[in-house]
């Protein structure tokens, strides 16, 4: 038999290996009120890289995806990348829509260079304030007046001259022209009177039956004569339009050329301006002469207070007079409207009507030129957003009309504008699920969005790290207007880093989570009017909010204090562990011990998982529990059946269980079981553990540990308590203060194992012991003892095969 090993027990940690504490002895410096701000790209040399490729690329469909964890800067950093690229480009035109003469319902585009849409605007309000007044001195003048007069008095004296000729020609023929009030109408005339006079009835009736068919043949040829004149009046009359509308223009047209003198030649350089110009001139000229009110649509839609010719006005959608180079935009809510824009409507007698000036621009309009930020998150909670972006990207053009989804939605009729011509870049920012989601189910993504920027969680912590780290914080709190930090403040603030990354080696770039309790620090500095913030002030702040957080985790440790939720800390016992689970609730994370139990059977080789066979069983904690049967199998059944049946439980769970991270203890729970061998109560455990016996690491080992230790210490460490962690997890741990000096005291005690056997030894007090070289294991050993309950149980799966009892104690168990 081999000889045992000179130390077959893992040996506790040092104090000093449990927590990795700054050297501040190479800050140069005693506060960082000296320190340069660092840029805030620390540790993103990769994201800054495609940020930097993404942004500075001129083609199309190059838009940029940030993805990285909520809290590490990254919008931060891309505004401030955003910022430098805008400020050397140029300023994109103004936009304007304009009200088209031809087509009402599709208001034209007009681009100006920026800046002159507002003038643009303006110069046009003042025209409309100018033109009524305008217009009615014109068409008020005694010139215009007079001539107008004229025009009228002649066309009546027409008239009357060609009725009167028609009165004396008809006298020729006995008859007189009467005009009543139906109308002209022809009558006998009496022969005798002095002027022309109709005869009575009674005449008439008097006069024979020849002349009574000589008058009625004569009214009937007079009559005709008289219709073929009164068919010229409407020409005649039209002719009188004609006049007075030539009169109205001739007397309009210089007060016009006065008012428009000044804008043309101030836009002489914009042909589309001009045309508009030229347009509105035709348009007045058009409806004021022709007796139509120019401020008609006054009446139907009131666009401002006191506006007067509203298609005369600029819509200005887009108004750059201010900029000086590229707009970055942020849509903080990116709903379609907000991103597309919208057409408003207003009720006019029941019904929806619109106007070019309701028109509302959105985010792409007001980015176009430059950049558009968003988050990806909020952009997929809205309906068709995501959609109607996709859109523009592909189409190049932003057109404002509802989702092709909600066309049908309303009957109201409504403005088509024209589409605005779009060049941009757009630069959203999310989380790597999001990405990835995208990736994988949206084909379109991946040609709208070919190049993404992650950034990293964290960094490697080096000397030269650790002072960039310094000026990371000093212009964290210059940004924030907090104190300056002290020396020891930075290096707590570096260990905190190196926690948050769970990982002595590594910094955190979660920015936002160190501004956070750099705030709260301030917060207590300034109450003891200090000048900077020192360490005890950042001790405070993670203590206070600690106790903030505090109140589930405190209801779990009373539970487990008061007996109501079973878990013990002293003694022994086969077949139950303690393991240790971590729990995140509002952003804090806490862990506590739980029991995990097992029972061993005769059976065929199946280890029952009871949490998933109940449902609360996630995919991880299923795949742990097979591995640890397929590493029974494989260490202890290679050439015999495994003739047992096991069950494994999580007591007093009733939530469920996921991760891996419990299978070691799982495994010893289970050799326990299996070998009768009691397991010290004092100790809890965690790891996971792989096909071959090796223990792996896990997550959450400062929380677990933490746990642990303050259930140990309310009911009273008695320096035999301890944690078993895998050796992986080592460079992880950065424990509390209070958990190091009680290691550091001899009072609490952290085991690293890089094997099952390794943990079995320190959880059992027996040595697992190595099998020799003909295999056979150290007697008394965890490992003899596991081989020999093994064949104990298939020998007597044989005996009961062959139809015999097993002898009572035979193989196994002695």
């Amino acid at each position: 038999m081999a000889d045992a090993p000179s130390s077959p027990f893992p040996v506790a940690l040092p104090a000093e290996r449990l927590r990795s504490y700054c050297d501040t002895g190479h800050f140069g410096f005693e506060t960082t009120a000296t320190l340069e701000d660092h840029p805030g790209d620390l540790g993103q040399q990769r994201a800054m890289e495609a940020l930097r490729f993404g942004l500075g690329i001129g083609h199309d469909d190059y838009h940029v995806f940030v993805l990285g964890e909520s809290g590490c800067g990254k919008h931060a950093t891309a505004f401030r990348l955003l910022r430098e690229r805008a400020a050397a480009r140029p300023v994109p035109p103004d936009l304007c829509y304009l009200h088209n003469f031809d087509e009402p319902l599709h208001p034209r585009l007009l681009m100006l260079p920026a800046g002159r849409g507002a003038a643009f605007r303006a110069e046009m309000q003042a025209f409309i304030r100018e033109l009524k007044p305008a217009i009615e001195a014109a068409l008020g003048s005694a010139p215009y007046s007079e001539r107008i007069e004229a025009l009228q008095d002649a066309h009546k004296a027409r008239e009357d001259v060609a009725l009167r000729g028609i009165g004396e020609q008809c006298a020729s023929d006995g008859l007189v022209l009467l005009q009543t009030a139906e109308g002209f109408v022809f009558m006998p005339a009496k022969s005798d009177a002095p002027r022309p006079e109709a005869l009575d009835a009674e005449a008439f009736a008097a006069l024979p039956a020849a002349e009574h068919e000589r008058i009625d043949a004569a009214i009937e040829t007079w009559s005709d004569r008289l219709a073929a004149l009164l068919d010229e009046f409407p020409g005649w009359r039209a002719s009188l339009r004609k006049s007075l509308v030539k009169a109205a223009r001739e007397a309009l047209a210089p007060a016009l050329a006065h008012l428009l003198r000044e804008p043309r030649e101030r836009y002489a350089d914009l042909p589309d301006v001009l045309a508009f110009l030229c347009a509105v001139e035709k348009d007045v000229l058009d409806t004021a002469v022709s007796g139509i009110a120019l401020d008609e649509e006054e009446d139907e839609v009131e666009i401002e207070e006191g506006a007067r010719f509203p298609r005369y006005q600029v819509k200005l959608l887009v108004d750059h007079s201010t900029a000086s180079g590229a707009p970055i935009i942020f849509e903080d809510n990116p709903g379609y409207g907000n991103l597309i824009g919208r057409i408003e409507h207003v009720m006019q007698q029941g019904v929806q009507v619109s106007h070019f000036n309701l028109i509302r621009s959105g985010a792409l309009h007001r980015a176009n030129g430059g950049y558009l930020v968003v988050d990806a998150e909020r952009l997929f909670t809205h309906p068709y957003a995501w959609e109607g972006l996709k859109r523009t990207l592909r189409s190049g053009e932003i057109r404002i009309e509802p989702p092709a989804e909600a066309q049908g939605w309303s009957g109201a009729l409504t403005l088509e504008p024209q589409p605005v011509p779009c060049s941009l870049k757009v630069v959203m920012i999310g989380d790597r699920e999001i990405y990835y989601t995208l990736m994988e189910n949206d084909p379109e993504f991946s040609e709208l969005f070919k190049v993404a920027a992650d950034f990293d969680d964290d960094l490697p912590r080096t000397p030269e790290n650790e002072r960039d780290y310094t000026r990371l914080l000093a212009m964290l709190a210059r940004t924030a207007g907090l104190l300056p930090l002290d020396r020891a403040a930075v290096g707590r603030m570096v260990e905190e880093g190196a926690r948050i990354a769970e990982d002595t080696e590594r910094l955190t770039l979660h920015t936002r989570r160190l501004s956070d309790l750099m705030r709260e620090a301030d917060h207590y500095a300034r109450q003891k009017n200090l000048a900077c913030i020192g360490r005890a002030d950042i001790e405070a702040a993670l203590a206070a909010r600690a106790r903030r957080v505090d109140r589930y985790p405190s209801l779990v440790r009373e539970g487990m204090l008061d007996g109501t939720t079973l878990i013990a800390t002293s003694g022994t016992r086969a077949g139950q562990i303690n393991g240790l689970v971590v729990v995140e609730l509002a952003g804090e994370r806490f862990g506590y011990p739980t029991r995990i139990s097992a029972t061993v059977r005769l059976g065929d080789g199946d280890v029952v998982d009871i949490e998933r066979e109940s449902d609360l069983g996630g995919a991880i904690h299923s795949k742990g529990v097979m591995i640890l049967s397929a590493f029974l199998a494989a260490r202890y059944a290679r050439h015999q059946p495994l003739s047992l049946s096991a069950s494994l439980v999580f007591e007093q769970s009733y939530a469920p269980v996921e991760g891996d991270s419990a299978s070691l203890a799982e495994l010893c729970a289970l050799l326990s079981a299996l070998t009768r061998l009691p397991i010290e109560q004092r100790l809890a455990i965690t790891g996971s553990v792989n096909q071959f016996g090796e223990v792996q690491v896990i997550g959450g080992v400062n929380e677990k540990i933490e746990g642990f230790f303050d259930l140990c210490a309310a009911r009273g460490l008695d320096g035999s308590h301890g944690v078993v962690i895998p050796a992986a997890s080592v460079r992880h741990l950065m424990l509390r203060e209070d958990v190091v000096e009680a290691a550091r005291a001899g009072r609490f005690h952290i085991y690293p194992v890089c094997t099952v056997d390794e943990a079995m030894s320190v959880l059992t007090g027996v040595p697992a012991g190595e099998a020799d070289a003909r295999g056979i294991m150290p007697k008394g050993s965890v490992n003899d003892k596991i081989a020999r309950a093994l064949a104990g149980m298939t020998f007597a799966r044989h005996a009961y095969t062959e139809g015999r009892a097993p002898r009572r104690g035979s193989g196994g168990h002695r």
